[in-house]
């Protein structure tokens, strides 16, 4: 028989795939000792969520804001045919608008995604809930919109992934109300292989296509392959469509909005930060736009932490602190939310390396229930910037009050509650007499 000799990149494709999967299917948690009397539930598996509808019914759907008074309306459909339309109204099953909107899809490698459709809604009311159908079939969803004045809530999720811990952790964000759901990055762990994204997008359906989700990016979201796929991001860019354009951003990867009286940053720890960057620029810029008497609250997310006493990707984000770090410290940032860290941990507001009372709070929440496990050691002796950190999954909710106060907690994970481990009080730098005193600020306009 003659033997059959491949090329040379499908010996490497193989070989690559055989890598990942061998990796994903791997139990690669482990039992960790507690650094206090709680004893922590064991391991969870992951989860495959299968499309039980036809080619036409739409799938994976999720709503994003987009400016102060529209949202964005994504899925996904088998049926290329299938119309990127929305029906939408106030009574079930009445609707008395509709738009329509743009669709695209993806190869990567093998894969051909399924057609991805983005569709613009509104104007809409505030806190106001809206009945909505995707394609002109299959069923019916509602999302409630923000408020447009205080108080509201945020619940603040990172490196979510989808395992039975992901499940927990969605379970419960969902027992209270809240108004929008912030994600610091790493989604769907799908790390090359793309059917992982369809199922992530099917797993959070039940809770994205209720209220606004938004996000930036992670290390893994990149998924960038030398020679065989140079595009990085494409699956997040294609499936995740962020309002960057609204911002004045041309990228998906950093763009701002605002929520009531909150303005909110996503900047991109994979895209070039540098000094003089397009995305440092673009920062300079939004912060410059940025009225406090308007949006009292300034708050920030990207994904490698700053700061970080774990010994888990210890020092990965001092190149961007270095960057970007005196921006925000000069507009005034109140809290800055980072992933990356399968850990909980909450600083004091710091700057340089040092206690600061006019420096942000940062605040690690990388523990939303990946399937990579938690980082369960920490550096010792602890610094005297970090006030709590522990290695257990969860999710964190800060509700703004007013223009002054806002309450942060972190809700830790067990297996049938949700409890308050860690929680404080925030005073908005922005109405602070030394803060935000002139001689104590330099101007980002000056900058520009």
């Amino acid at each position: 028989m003659e033997k059959i000799c491949l090329p040379v990149h499908l010996h490497v494709l193989f070989f690559f795939f055989f890598f990942f999967f061998f990796f994903i299917s791997f139990p690669q948690h482990l039992q960790l000792q507690a650094s206090s009397d709680y004893i922590r539930p064991p391991p969870r598996s992951n989860l495959s969520i299968p499309h039980k509808g036809s080619e036409s019914d739409p799938q994976q759907v999720h709503v994003s804001l987009v400016g102060s008074d529209h949202v964005r309306v994504s899925w996904i459909t088998d049926d290329d045919k299938a119309p990127s339309l929305v029906e939408y109204g106030k009574i079930p099953r009445k609707y008395e608008a509709s738009a329509t909107g743009v669709k695209e899809s993806y190869s990567y490698i093998f894969y051909k995604s399924g057609e991805i459709h983005h569709v613009k809604i509104g104007p809409l009311e505030p806190s106001t809930t809206y009945y909505y159908r995707c394609s002109g079939s299959g069923q019916e969803f509602s999302f409630k919109t923000p408020p447009s004045t205080f108080p509201l809530e945020f619940v603040i999720v990172g490196d979510l992934g989808q395992t039975e811990w992901t499940a927990s952790t969605l379970s419960h964000v969902d027992e209270l109300d809240y108004d929008v759901f912030l994600l610091p990055g790493d989604l769907a762990y799908a790390d090359f292989i793309q059917p992982l994204w369809d199922s992530f997008g099917r797993l959070v359906q039940p809770y994205a296509s209720r209220r606004p989700w938004m996000m930036t990016q992670g290390n893994h979201e990149v998924e960038k392959i030398p020679i065989i796929e140079n595009e990085p991001f494409k699956a997040y860019n294609a499936r995740w469509r962020m309002p960057f354009e609204e911002s004045g951003s041309t990228s998906n990867l950093y763009y701002s909005f605002d929520v009531a009286g909150v303005h909110i940053v996503m900047l991109g720890s994979y895209a070039d930060f540098a000094v003089g960057s397009d995305q440092y620029k673009w920062l300079l810029a939004d912060f410059a736009k940025v009225d406090r008497g308007r949006t009292p609250w300034l708050i920030v997310l990207l994904h490698t932490p700053w700061y970080n006493t774990n010994t888990a990707h210890h020092g990965e984000g001092e190149s961007m602190r270095k960057a970007m770090e005196p921006l925000l410290y000069q507009a005034r940032v109140d809290i800055i939310f980072v992933g990356h860290v399968h850990a909980y941990e909450r600083f004091t507001r710091v700057y340089n390396n040092t206690a600061n009372q006019c420096g942000p709070v940062h605040v690690t929440i990388g523990d939303g229930g990946n399937r990579e496990g938690l980082a369960s050691h920490y550096k010792e002796p602890p610094s005297s910037l970090s006030l709590f950190r522990e290695a257990s999954f969860g999710h964190g909710r800060f509700r703004v009050f007013n223009k002054t106060h806002a309450h942060w907690s972190w809700h830790r994970n067990d297996d049938s509650t949700s409890t308050v481990a860690d929680e404080v009080w925030i005073q908005s730098l922005s109405v602070s007499s030394i803060c935000m005193e002139p001689s104590h600020t330099t101007s980002t306009k000056d900058e520009l």
